[in-house]
């Protein structure tokens, strides 16, 4: 990647503030890392290298979640940071080759989970003047303190990322070259950020598997095993286990529909106690 222009910077500011605000306030799910890191990629004139990032940092957040006050690594600012880093570095179009960009990235996914709990914490003194305007129904009043809470946030993510930016294209050339004389160093980088996509994964199945589900979970590994296995289907393997998944599921969501149905028609011909039938 070459010298950082106004535009491409002052861009990186506009997709971090509307990110930042979808987070919590549009729910639109731009905010994720497979939307957001290509549209940095682009920024940066890598798009294909932004995707391959989004994927892979998709699934270190993919069962990432806050629970009450507390805030997991914020997924913008990491998203945001492995894409710089990944162009900085100059790394290939492929998911083994992103993996030291990923791990570098995490210092500031953890400087965007400072940002949403410095903003939450600033907004918890206005829930008495947003209790009043409910009591006045004062919609203006609420809706001017949701309006500061979104520019307050969405203007710290904004700085960060430009911050980010800057920071690391500069380091990104400064591990470029420290690469060169201590291999091992961006080796240990690429294991940590390959393991951290396989560590979200699991915290996701952590939270959603039943007992039920772990006979799907096997099938759909070997069905993958055996789709990457042929040269013909490898290709699209994702997309064929993806296929598959979704006719499981319209046909589970179809019997188990049918069930219901047939069993509330059933109910109501029993009849009543009066008649004895």
């Amino acid at each position: 990647m070459g010298e950082i222009t106004i535009i491409q910077a002052i861009l990186v500011f506009v997709v971090a503030f509307i990110m930042g605000i979808d987070q919590f306030s549009f729910l639109e799910s731009l905010y994720q890392p497979i939307v957001t890191c290509p549209i940095i990629g682009a920024i940066l004139g890598n798009f294909e290298l932004g995707v391959v990032v989004g994927g892979a940092y998709q699934l270190i957040q993919i069962g990432s979640m806050p629970i009450g006050g507390a805030q997991p690594p914020n997924a913008i600012l990491g998203g945001i940071m492995a894409t710089v880093f990944a162009v900085s570095l100059g790394m290939d179009a492929t998911a083994e080759g992103v993996g030291a960009a990923m791990g570098l990235a995490i210092p500031f996914a953890v400087f965007g989970q400072y940002a949403v709990t410095l903003t939450f914490t600033i907004m918890s003194g206005m829930m008495a003047k947003a209790d009043k305007c409910a009591e006045n129904a004062d919609a203006k009043g609420i809706r001017n303190i949701n309006f500061m809470e979104m520019a307050i946030l969405g203007t710290l993510f904004g700085l960060l990322a430009v911050a980010g930016l800057y920071g690391g294209s500069a380091l990104g050339e400064t591990l470029k070259n420290l690469s060169y004389q201590f291999s091992w160093v961006m080796a240990g980088l690429d294991a940590a950020g390959g393991a951290m996509r396989f560590v979200g994964f699991a915290i996701l199945m952590k939270v959603m598997m039943s007992n039920e589900m772990w006979g799907f979970l096997l099938a759909g590994f070997a069905m993958a095993l055996l789709c990457s296995a042929n040269a013909t289907t490898a290709g699209a393997t994702l997309l064929l286990c993806a296929f598959v998944g979704a006719a499981i599921a319209i046909y589970d969501f179809s019997i188990n529909t049918k069930i219901k149905a047939n069993a509330g028609a059933g109910a109501g011909n029993m009849g009543g106690d009066s008649d004895g039938i």
